[in-house]
């Protein structure tokens, strides 16, 4: 469906959201535009002026670009530390599973909402003849302060992992021919440490975008018009909360956008679940028995 958004919900000339890519420019609407109930021309209704149908399956796109990122960012930090404390041992171990341990002592979603607040839109690095500069958007934002706070729990894993597979006799015999430590940790123990992290990866992707949706559903992510689902939700409470009449005609608001989230969720769980028998042929056997 993200795929396939342009084509499943082309751009349209009136009341567009926008995407992080690929999407159609933002067009201004108020809070004043009453919402109408689901039609031919509207298959899910409007909402403040916006199709609500374009905003779920461009909302598809929003997802998969957080999740995709953010556990990409995560997964690179978590496998980095990890496999240094595993393979060196001793005070580096020590030092960097203390420092990954007070990440989990942190409430989550707190610190996910104050680096979202705080951290500064445009950055700038002038170095000499380096000069750099990146401005980040509030979802920019929302995913750095997820990378930050998720990447913890892919340290821990790899690092026991790699004290396993450190052990096996190939790793000694790599040893014994005279490769590097660097060699030895890159070619021959992360590569077979690495599948449960891979399938606890694909576990967090639809996690990652329900943190995401909480953040933007308090009114902590991008503004109105942004086709992400937790903002339609936020939108369809606000009108929900403040309607006088017929609000009960309007529940589809919240109903649809809680299924496309729902659905993402589940997918990603099931994959990372099938992966996990698929990766680990000793738990596929002990199922099988």
């Amino acid at each position: 469906m993200a795929l396939l958004a342009p084509v499943l919900a082309p751009p349209q000339s009136e009341n567009p959201y926008i995407c992080p890519y690929d999407g159609p420019p933002q067009l201004t609407a108020m809070y004043s535009v009453p919402p109408t109930p689901p039609s031919s021309k509207h298959p899910f209704g409007t909402l403040n002026g916006y199709d609500l149908y374009y905003g779920c399956i461009w909302g598809a796109r929003t997802a998969l670009y957080i999740s995709m990122l953010t556990t990409a960012i995560a997964l690179a930090i978590g496998l980095t530390i990890g496999s240094i404390a595993g393979y060196f041992e001793g005070v580096i171990d020590e030092v960097l599973m203390r420092f990954t341990d007070a990440f989990f002592a942190l409430p989550g979603l707190f610190y996910v909402i104050l680096i979202a607040i705080a951290m500064p839109l445009n950055w700038e690095l002038k170095w000499g003849w380096l000069n750099f500069s990146i401005t980040l958007s509030s979802l920019d934002r929302i995913i750095v302060g997820l990378a930050v706070v998720g990447w913890p729990s892919y340290a821990r894993l790899i690092r026991g992992e790699i004290k396993k597979v450190k052990e096996q006799d190939f790793v000694e015999a790599a040893k014994a021919v005279g490769c590097s430590k660097i060699r030895v940790l890159t070619r021959h123990i992360l590569p077979n440490a690495i599948d449960p992290v891979v399938s606890l990866a694909f576990l967090n992707l639809g996690g990652v975008v329900v943190v995401a949706s909480t953040i933007s559903f308090l009114g902590f992510g991008p503004k109105q018009g942004y086709a992400e689902w937790g903002s339609i939700l936020a939108g369809a409470r606000s009108f929900l909360v403040f309607a006088t009449e017929d609000a009960a005609q309007f529940a589809l608001m919240l109903l649809i956008p809680g299924v496309f989230l729902s659905a993402f969720v589940l997918g990603w769980s099931l994959l990372g679940d099938s992966l996990l028998h698929v990766l680990d042929p000793s738990l596929r056997r002990r199922l099988n028995f």
